[in-house]
Protein backbone atom coordinates (compact mmCIF):
# COMPACT_ATOMS: atom_id res chain seq x y z
CA UNK A 1 0.00 0.00 0.00
CA UNK A 2 1.29 3.61 -1.18
CA UNK A 3 2.34 5.90 1.82
CA UNK A 4 0.77 8.91 1.68
CA UNK A 5 0.75 12.16 3.82
CA UNK A 6 -1.49 15.38 3.60
CA UNK A 7 -0.41 18.44 4.80
CA UNK A 8 -1.95 21.83 6.12
CA UNK A 9 -0.85 25.41 6.44
CA UNK A 10 -2.30 27.62 8.40
CA UNK A 11 -2.50 31.37 7.41
CA UNK A 12 -3.87 34.56 9.15
CA UNK A 13 -3.65 37.38 11.52
CA UNK A 14 -3.48 37.41 15.42
CA UNK A 15 -3.97 40.02 17.80
CA UNK A 16 -3.14 40.54 21.93
CA UNK A 17 -5.51 38.09 23.16
CA UNK A 18 -4.08 34.41 23.58
CA UNK A 19 -7.13 32.79 24.44
CA UNK A 20 -8.53 34.63 21.04
CA UNK A 21 -5.99 33.85 19.59
CA UNK A 22 -5.76 29.80 20.60
CA UNK A 23 -9.58 29.91 19.58
CA UNK A 24 -8.97 31.08 16.23
CA UNK A 25 -6.19 28.37 15.22
CA UNK A 26 -8.30 25.48 16.74
CA UNK A 27 -11.27 26.61 13.96
CA UNK A 28 -8.56 26.60 11.10
CA UNK A 29 -7.02 23.16 12.51
CA UNK A 30 -10.64 21.82 12.19
CA UNK A 31 -11.26 23.35 8.85
CA UNK A 32 -8.06 21.64 7.78
CA UNK A 33 -8.46 18.34 9.16
CA UNK A 34 -12.03 18.10 7.51
CA UNK A 35 -10.34 18.56 4.25
CA UNK A 36 -8.09 15.31 5.29
CA UNK A 37 -5.14 16.77 6.57
CA UNK A 38 -2.85 14.81 8.85
CA UNK A 39 -0.31 17.15 10.00
CA UNK A 40 -1.36 20.70 10.38
CA UNK A 41 1.03 24.00 10.57
CA UNK A 42 0.20 26.99 12.50
CA UNK A 43 2.04 30.17 12.23
CA UNK A 44 5.26 31.06 14.70
CA UNK A 45 4.32 32.55 18.30
CA UNK A 46 0.56 32.31 17.28
CA UNK A 47 -0.38 32.58 21.24
CA UNK A 48 -0.08 36.86 20.48
CA UNK A 49 1.42 39.77 18.29
CA UNK A 50 4.81 39.27 17.05
CA UNK A 51 6.34 41.17 19.81
CA UNK A 52 10.43 41.29 18.83
CA UNK A 53 9.69 44.18 16.69
CA UNK A 54 10.85 46.76 19.92
CA UNK A 55 12.03 45.75 23.60
CA UNK A 56 9.98 45.43 26.35
CA UNK A 57 10.43 43.63 28.92
CA UNK A 58 6.31 43.25 29.58
CA UNK A 59 6.26 40.66 26.89
CA UNK A 60 8.40 38.46 29.27
CA UNK A 61 5.29 37.64 31.00
CA UNK A 62 3.79 35.84 28.40
CA UNK A 63 6.21 32.96 28.13
CA UNK A 64 5.51 29.49 29.93
CA UNK A 65 7.01 25.77 30.64
CA UNK A 66 6.19 24.04 27.85
CA UNK A 67 4.21 21.39 29.18
CA UNK A 68 1.85 23.62 30.42
CA UNK A 69 1.77 26.28 27.71
CA UNK A 70 -2.04 27.22 27.12
CA UNK A 71 -1.28 26.45 23.37
CA UNK A 72 0.06 23.38 24.35
CA UNK A 73 -2.57 22.06 26.49
CA UNK A 74 -5.18 23.20 24.00
CA UNK A 75 -3.49 22.09 20.83
CA UNK A 76 -3.19 18.60 22.34
CA UNK A 77 -6.69 18.53 23.24
CA UNK A 78 -7.78 18.93 19.69
CA UNK A 79 -5.18 16.40 18.31
CA UNK A 80 -6.47 13.86 20.04
CA UNK A 81 -10.08 14.70 19.15
CA UNK A 82 -8.82 14.85 15.42
CA UNK A 83 -6.28 12.67 15.09
CA UNK A 84 -3.92 14.73 13.30
CA UNK A 85 -0.50 16.23 14.81
CA UNK A 86 0.23 19.47 15.00
CA UNK A 87 3.26 21.43 15.58
CA UNK A 88 2.79 24.35 17.89
CA UNK A 89 5.22 27.29 18.23
CA UNK A 90 5.15 28.48 21.51
CA UNK A 91 6.90 31.60 23.34
CA UNK A 92 8.93 28.93 26.33
CA UNK A 93 10.27 30.14 30.01
CA UNK A 94 12.70 27.56 31.86
CA UNK A 95 13.59 28.48 34.81
CA UNK A 96 15.44 31.80 33.87
CA UNK A 97 16.16 30.46 30.78
CA UNK A 98 13.39 31.88 27.57
CA UNK A 99 13.12 30.10 24.12
CA UNK A 100 11.32 30.60 20.73
CA UNK A 101 10.13 26.96 21.13
CA UNK A 102 8.06 24.41 19.17
CA UNK A 103 6.34 21.63 20.63
CA UNK A 104 5.66 18.56 18.51
CA UNK A 105 1.49 17.47 19.11
CA UNK A 106 1.16 13.90 18.00
CA UNK A 107 -1.93 12.27 17.07
CA UNK A 108 -3.43 11.37 19.81
CA UNK A 109 -2.13 14.34 21.92
CA UNK A 110 1.02 13.34 22.77
CA UNK A 111 3.51 16.04 23.28
CA UNK A 112 6.51 14.39 21.36
CA UNK A 113 8.87 16.84 22.89
CA UNK A 114 10.44 20.78 22.29
CA UNK A 115 12.81 21.89 19.68
CA UNK A 116 14.42 25.70 20.48
CA UNK A 117 15.04 27.98 17.55
CA UNK A 118 18.85 27.75 17.39
CA UNK A 119 19.09 30.60 15.07
CA UNK A 120 18.27 33.83 16.48
CA UNK A 121 17.80 37.15 14.60
CA UNK A 122 18.74 40.63 15.85
CA UNK A 123 17.60 43.83 13.85
CA UNK A 124 15.93 46.57 13.36
CA UNK A 125 11.66 45.15 13.63
CA UNK A 126 13.36 41.37 14.34
CA UNK A 127 15.17 42.38 18.16
CA UNK A 128 15.01 38.59 19.42
CA UNK A 129 18.07 38.75 21.02
CA UNK A 130 16.54 40.45 23.94
CA UNK A 131 14.31 37.64 24.49
CA UNK A 132 14.97 34.10 23.54
CA UNK A 133 18.38 32.25 24.05
CA UNK A 134 19.72 30.49 21.11
CA UNK A 135 18.09 26.78 21.07
CA UNK A 136 20.28 23.89 23.18
CA UNK A 137 18.42 21.03 21.52
CA UNK A 138 19.60 21.02 18.40
CA UNK A 139 17.24 20.16 15.53
CA UNK A 140 14.51 17.86 15.74
CA UNK A 141 13.01 15.46 13.87
CA UNK A 142 9.63 13.76 14.86
CA UNK A 143 8.36 10.38 14.38
CA UNK A 144 5.03 11.09 14.01
CA UNK A 145 2.10 9.01 13.42
CA UNK A 146 2.16 10.11 10.08
CA UNK A 147 5.52 10.62 9.23
CA UNK A 148 8.80 11.77 9.97
CA UNK A 149 8.24 15.45 10.33
CA UNK A 150 11.42 18.11 10.14
CA UNK A 151 10.67 21.34 11.80
CA UNK A 152 13.00 24.53 12.03
CA UNK A 153 11.29 27.84 13.19
CA UNK A 154 11.58 31.22 10.87
CA UNK A 155 15.01 32.09 11.05
CA UNK A 156 16.44 28.63 10.63
CA UNK A 157 15.18 28.42 7.80
CA UNK A 158 17.40 30.75 6.08
CA UNK A 159 20.29 28.34 6.93
CA UNK A 160 20.87 25.29 4.60
CA UNK A 161 22.46 23.48 7.51
CA UNK A 162 18.92 23.28 9.28
CA UNK A 163 17.56 21.37 6.36
CA UNK A 164 20.25 18.85 5.61
CA UNK A 165 20.15 18.11 9.16
CA UNK A 166 16.56 17.40 9.49
CA UNK A 167 16.96 15.12 5.92
CA UNK A 168 20.06 13.17 7.53
CA UNK A 169 17.79 12.66 10.99
CA UNK A 170 15.14 10.97 8.37
CA UNK A 171 13.19 13.64 7.93
CA UNK A 172 10.30 13.02 5.02
CA UNK A 173 9.04 16.20 5.00
CA UNK A 174 10.36 19.85 6.20
CA UNK A 175 7.72 22.62 7.87
CA UNK A 176 8.58 26.32 8.87
CA UNK A 177 6.46 28.22 11.05
CA UNK A 178 7.21 31.80 10.37
CA UNK A 179 6.66 35.46 11.50
CA UNK A 180 8.16 37.83 8.76
CA UNK A 181 7.26 40.75 7.02
CA UNK A 182 8.03 44.68 6.55
CA UNK A 183 11.27 46.06 7.67
CA UNK A 184 10.83 49.17 9.36
CA UNK A 185 14.06 50.79 8.67
CA UNK A 186 13.58 50.33 4.85
CA UNK A 187 10.04 50.11 3.82
CA UNK A 188 10.77 49.50 0.36
CA UNK A 189 12.36 46.11 0.86
CA UNK A 190 10.01 42.99 0.37
CA UNK A 191 11.74 40.11 1.51
CA UNK A 192 8.39 37.56 0.67
CA UNK A 193 10.47 36.20 -2.59
CA UNK A 194 13.59 35.48 -1.23
CA UNK A 195 11.94 33.89 1.70
CA UNK A 196 10.39 31.62 -0.32
CA UNK A 197 13.18 30.62 -2.86
CA UNK A 198 15.56 29.60 0.14
CA UNK A 199 13.34 27.11 1.15
CA UNK A 200 12.06 26.33 -2.52
CA UNK A 201 16.00 25.34 -2.45
CA UNK A 202 15.56 23.36 0.61
CA UNK A 203 13.20 21.29 -1.17
CA UNK A 204 14.86 20.79 -4.50
CA UNK A 205 18.47 20.38 -2.61
CA UNK A 206 16.74 17.68 -0.70
CA UNK A 207 14.54 15.63 -2.68
CA UNK A 208 11.29 17.00 -0.10
CA UNK A 209 8.36 18.67 0.10
CA UNK A 210 8.54 22.16 2.16
CA UNK A 211 5.53 23.49 3.88
CA UNK A 212 5.63 26.83 5.36
CA UNK A 213 3.16 29.10 7.58
CA UNK A 214 3.36 32.94 7.89
CA UNK A 215 1.06 35.14 9.19
CA UNK A 216 -0.63 37.78 7.99
CA UNK A 217 -2.21 41.64 8.87
CA UNK A 218 -0.70 45.09 10.84
CA UNK A 219 0.54 44.62 13.91
CA UNK A 220 0.54 48.23 16.19
CA UNK A 221 3.37 46.68 18.97
CA UNK A 222 5.14 49.55 18.19
CA UNK A 223 4.28 53.42 16.84
CA UNK A 224 6.08 52.46 13.24
CA UNK A 225 3.53 48.89 13.71
CA UNK A 226 3.93 46.05 11.27
CA UNK A 227 2.68 44.08 8.17
CA UNK A 228 3.17 40.45 7.81
CA UNK A 229 3.04 39.17 4.54
CA UNK A 230 1.90 35.99 4.26
CA UNK A 231 2.78 34.10 1.26
CA UNK A 232 2.24 30.79 2.85
CA UNK A 233 2.99 27.96 0.94
CA UNK A 234 3.27 24.32 0.16
CA UNK A 235 6.27 23.26 -2.34
CA UNK A 236 6.71 20.21 -3.88
CA UNK A 237 9.98 17.95 -4.05
CA UNK A 238 11.37 20.28 -7.08
CA UNK A 239 11.00 23.14 -5.49
CA UNK A 240 7.20 23.67 -7.41
CA UNK A 241 4.70 26.16 -5.43
CA UNK A 242 2.08 23.56 -5.79
CA UNK A 243 -0.28 25.82 -3.09
CA UNK A 244 0.35 28.95 -2.26
CA UNK A 245 -1.55 31.90 -0.61
CA UNK A 246 -1.11 35.83 -1.40
CA UNK A 247 -0.42 38.48 0.95
CA UNK A 248 -3.99 38.88 2.43
CA UNK A 249 -5.51 35.27 2.61
CA UNK A 250 -6.80 33.77 5.23
CA UNK A 251 -7.39 29.84 5.18
CA UNK A 252 -5.66 26.64 5.10
CA UNK A 253 -3.63 25.29 2.30
CA UNK A 254 -3.78 21.49 2.09
CA UNK A 255 -1.75 19.16 -0.19
CA UNK A 256 -1.36 14.73 -0.19
CA UNK A 257 2.30 13.65 -0.56
CA UNK A 258 3.23 10.27 -2.18
CA UNK A 259 5.90 9.21 0.48
CA UNK A 260 6.89 6.47 -1.29
CA UNK A 261 7.19 8.00 -4.40
CA UNK A 262 9.49 10.72 -2.25
CA UNK A 263 11.62 7.94 -1.44
CA UNK A 264 12.82 6.23 -4.40
CA UNK A 265 13.16 10.03 -6.27
CA UNK A 266 15.51 11.06 -3.27
CA UNK A 267 17.72 7.50 -3.59
CA UNK A 268 17.96 8.06 -7.20
CA UNK A 269 19.33 11.71 -7.36
CA UNK A 270 22.16 10.45 -4.92
CA UNK A 271 22.52 13.47 -3.16
CA UNK A 272 22.99 11.90 0.36
CA UNK A 273 24.84 8.90 -1.38
CA UNK A 274 27.33 11.42 -2.77
CA UNK A 275 28.32 13.56 0.33
CA UNK A 276 31.65 14.10 0.97
CA UNK A 277 31.86 14.74 4.43
CA UNK A 278 36.11 13.94 4.74
CA UNK A 279 35.81 17.26 2.05
CA UNK A 280 33.32 18.87 4.63
CA UNK A 281 35.45 18.52 7.89
CA UNK A 282 38.78 20.28 5.87
CA UNK A 283 36.54 23.19 4.32
CA UNK A 284 35.42 23.75 7.69
CA UNK A 285 39.08 23.65 9.34
CA UNK A 286 40.43 25.39 6.71
CA UNK A 287 43.08 22.86 6.03
CA UNK A 288 43.37 22.11 2.08
CA UNK A 289 41.60 18.70 1.18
Amino acid sequence: MTRTLTVAAIQTSYGDDMAANIKKTEAFVRDAANKGAQVILPSELFQGPYFCVSQEEKWFATAYEWRTHPAVIAMADLARELNVAIPVSIYEREGPHYFNSLVMIDAGGEALGVYRKSHIPDGPGYQEKYYFRPGDTGFKVWDTKFAKIGVGICWDQWYPETARSMMLMGAEILMYPTAIGSEPHDTSLNTAAPWQRAMQGHAVSNVVPVVASNRIGHEQVTEAGQTFYGHSFIANHRGDLVEQFGPKDEGVLVHSLDLDYLHTHRAAWGFFRDRRTDLYGALASGRPA
